[in-house]
């Protein structure tokens, strides 16, 4: 089997920092506890590692993971990416190691 890319917020734990990073960690641990969190994702930390250790190159396997996800969420939430009449929208967010306000402004 494939190593594991990507992580519903369902399936994270706080504790997994170091593989889904703050936020993604944060965003798993407030489904845990019920709160109202959007259904989403995290890909993870290994993948952005191997994505800069091969030439900033997303490789088929993520690809297909990424597939995966968004087809669960479709599932989850009835509305489907590209949809004009249920729109799935989606919300990308970037995280590092070390906290650098403004960065991405």
């Amino acid at each position: 089997m494939a190593n594991k890319m990507i992580y519903l917020f369902d399936e994270g734990k706080a504790e997994w920092k170091d593989i889904l990073g703050g936020k993604g960690a944060n965003l798993a641990e407030m489904t845990r506890i019920g709160l109202p969190v959007p259904p989403g994702f995290t890909i993870t930390t290994d993948a952005c590692n191997e994505y800069y250790m091969n030439g900033e190159v997303v490789s088929e396997e993520l690809k297909s993971q990424i597939r995966d996800a968004l087809k669960k969420l479709e599932k989850k939430t009835g509305k489907m990416l590209g949809d004009t009449q249920r729109p799935l929208l989606i919300s990308v967010r970037s995280g590092a190691a070390y906290s650098m306000p403004g960065m991405m402004d």
